[in-house]
């Protein structure tokens, strides 16, 4: 049986030191949204600096053994390695496909902003560029967790990478039409987007806020206007 490499170097960068800092930082106490997590106490750029050197000797079963570990970093990793994977299969569309599938399958252990954020976008915005995007609407809508749902919504990034802004705008309405209260994670998660929208073409981002400020909540609005001129801000704050 092959061992798995990546496993044992990321188990090897372990540093317990840091895994107090990193259980606060991520909200892991009772009742928080990363409640029960566990850390090793690896930092960022060292996980993708591990991922980096031994993606290419990576297999699915090694990956299932990483994306379905206890440890944050070991799941971080596991889906690192799944992004560069996807990138370096271009012209494989089978096993991009699997990637995809694989990614889609493991979605209960993509269960922080973090994970969410470095590989939803990466994945499924790189594969949906040029088909249908429905998934995202379902996973925005009917997401059985805040991951699946916060998933929709930031993959839109790579639309908006490419000039395709419909989606990020679109995706935006399905959680303003939700229930409130909407979770601090998801509001924040499409400010974020609509902010990004809006360097590309801040008119529209304007003209799409004209009739909606008013009713979005406020953590949301605050990142969608976050780049706007002081004066600006405070105008659609205040009223």
């Amino acid at each position: 049986m092959k061992t798995n490499i990546l496993y044992n170097k990321i188990l090897s960068k372990q540093d317990p030191s840091q895994v107090e800092g990193l259980s606060r930082f991520f909200k892991t106490g009772h009742g928080q949204y990363g409640e029960g997590d566990k850390f090793l106490g690896i930092k960022v750029p060292t996980i993708r600096e591990t991922v980096k050197e031994c993606w290419n000797e990576t297999s699915f079963d090694d990956l299932q053994e990483c994306v379905s570990s206890e440890y944050h970093e070991m799941r971080m990793a596991g889906l690192l390695a799944l992004v560069q994977i996807f990138k370096h299969a271009k012209k494989d569309k089978a096993l991009q496909q699997h990637c995809i599938d694989f990614y889609l399958a493991n979605t209960q252990y993509i269960n922080n902003w973090d994970l969410v954020d470095l590989s939803c976008y990466e994945l499924l915005g790189s594969w949906l560029l040029d088909k249908d995007r429905k998934l995202l609407y379902d996973l925005a809508r009917n997401g059985k967790t805040i991951w699946e749902q916060r998933i929709g919504m930031v993959s839109t990034m790579q639309f908006i990478r490419h000039d395709q802004l419909d989606d990020t705008f679109n995706i935006a309405e399905v959680f303003l039409a939700k229930p409130t209260p909407l979770h601090d994670l998801l509001q924040k998660a499409v400010g974020w987007l609509l902010r990004e929208a809006g360097k590309r073409d801040e008119e529209r981002l304007k003209l799409w806020l004209s009739t909606r400020y008013k009713a979005m909540p406020r953590t949301m609005l605050r990142y969608a206007i976050e780049k706007f001129p002081e004066t600006e801000r405070k105008s659609y704050l205040e009223k």
